[in-house]
């Protein structure tokens, strides 16, 4: 580490004594793709609650509100996931064998400098993303699914159940349960169902069965179903009917794609190689961008950075990214909020919009969850990163323009990012500031075509919910002391 920090303030120091062309000469000696080598993917994920000198609130058990233990979670998740979940002291934890294995199939993955971005932009900033879509689930979510698979076969289970809103997760899953030979079941938010039919094959081709969520299957998803007739779900429909579903089975258990602890820690694989691929070529980022919904693949890119925020090493520009339709940072209250929309999981401090809260049926359904991860809640509290949101029309306007320059159809959910990530460039065009953007490219849009289509044919609509929709929904938040 001390090298590291030598070779960092050297680079640094070298780069301040030289004019603007010499330093742009530089930077474009830097390839278009900065691989690591396989023996440089990271041997341990990152926990930076460790680091973190405002902890965030502990999760609270729904029967007696008070702080759930190993023991409670147990029966939901499994054992060592639930261990995972509640510690908030171990820095490091080292990645199995066996599922390093696995990630060797498709990590590291790249950082790849957007040239033709910035010369179509015409501005002085270098931007950078790092692509999380070249495995075959098409998105960061194969992190995390791989290693809460690996624990689950480890434990002896038959299999397990989980919720997904776009399909990438569900995707992720059905890949790593046939991997190990477990039983998939996925309750997919019914709006995105119908949308993206073809990311649902891709899950039954792997040998999950799939469900639109909420359905008549389970006791939540009926009372759910006739409280809101018609409705399109949301990701809390869909975990409260995966919940059920999981503990209503002798030998399964639920596994969930974002929000939890546990996930943000499997998914700091990112930025840990982002910042491994940074330091490689002595670059310091200025900002760091991405798409936020429950904070998984936000969670796992930014974390090595706030870490060095919050140790005092470095600082950073941190900006998370969401839809203006489901605004749970920049429009929700900071407050205790079950987790899920039939109120039978566990309650978590969380920036929320409130359990109730159906999001409208825009097209980023990777995004369209009621509340924010505690962790990625706790760091926005304290400051140490920002948020915006952003209407879905000039997301795809934004993804546009980078699939025609960059070659990648990006997901609507990255494509958030990428909105802020080009505003930030435009910004230092007018400025004239060479300020080094990083934006997490959380994964590809080809299954997205309908979204894609709505957009070309000019019939994509905005909708940003109102105060009294928000206030309805904030109301009956759980009384918690």
């Amino acid at each position: 580490m001390v090298e590291v920090s030598r070779k960092k303030a050297y680079n640094q120091s070298v780069a301040s004594k030289k004019s603007r062309k010499e330093r742009q000469n530089m930077s474009n000696t830097i390839p278009y793709k900065i691989y690591l080598e396989e023996n440089e993917m990271p041997k341990q994920w990152y926990n930076v609650r460790a680091d973190m000198k405002n902890k965030p609130a502990p999760i609270l058990n729904p029967a007696t509100m008070k702080p759930i233990t190993v023991e409670e979670l147990s029966p939901i998740f499994c054992e060592e996931l639930a261990r995972q979940e509640l510690d908030d002291t171990t820095a490091y934890f080292d990645i199995p064998q066996e599922i390093r294995d696995f990630y060797k199939m498709y990590r590291p993955s790249p950082l790849t400098r957007a040239y033709c971005l910035e010369k179509k932009l015409d501005t002085p900033a270098h931007i950078y993303y790092k692509f999380e879509g070249n495995n075959t689930s098409g998105s960061h979510k194969l992190n995390s699914a791989i290693a809460q698979a690996y624990y689950a076969k480890k434990q002896g289970l038959k299999g397990v159940t989980t919720e997904t809103g776009a399909g990438q997760w569900g995707t992720a899953l059905s890949m790593a349960c046939s991997y190990f030979d477990l039983d998939c079941q996925v309750y997919m938010v019914k709006v995105s169902y119908e949308q993206k039919p073809f990311r649902r094959e891709v899950m039954r081709t792997y040998g999950a069965k799939v469900t639109p969520s909420p359905s008549m299957l389970t006791n939540v998803g009926r009372k759910i179903n006739e409280e809101f007739p018609g409705t399109t779900g949301s990701l809390g429909c869909a975990i409260s009917e995966a919940v059920e579903a999981a503990t209503a089975q002798e030998g399964y258990r639920y596994v969930l794609g974002s929000v939890l602890s546990q996930v943000l820690l499997h998914q700091t694989i990112i930025g840990l190689e982002t910042k491994s691929a940074l330091d490689k070529y002595g670059i310091k980022a200025d900002m760091i961008i991405g798409c936020a919904g429950g904070g998984s693949n936000l969670g796992g890119l930014i974390s090595p950075f706030a870490g060095e925020m919050l140790r005092g090493e470095a600082d950073y520009e941190i900006i998370a990214v969401e839809p203006a339709s489901c605004p749970s940072l920049t429009r929700g209250v900071y407050a205790y909020d079950y987790c899920d929309t039939g109120k039978i999981c566990p309650l978590a401090k969380m920036y929320t919009l409130g359990s109730g809260f159906i999001p409208s049926a825009n097209h980023a359904g990777g995004l369209r969850y009621h509340g924010m991860s505690s962790i990625v809640s706790q760091l926005y509290d304290d400051g140490i990163i920002t948020a915006r949101s952003v209407e879905q029309t000039e997301v795809f306007q934004a993804a546009q323009t980078f699939a025609r320059v960059e070659g990648i159809l990006p997901a609507p959910e990255s494509s958030h990012a990428i909105r802020v990530a080009i505003d930030e460039a435009l910004k230092c065009k007018e400025t004239g500031e060479e300020k080094n953007i990083v934006f997490g490219l959380t994964g590809t849009g080809y299954f997205d075509m309908v979204a894609y289509q709505r957009f070309n044919d000019g019939e994509m609509q905005d909708y940003i919910p109102t105060d009294e929709e928000l206030a309805k929904s904030l109301a009956s938040l759980p009384k918690v002391k």
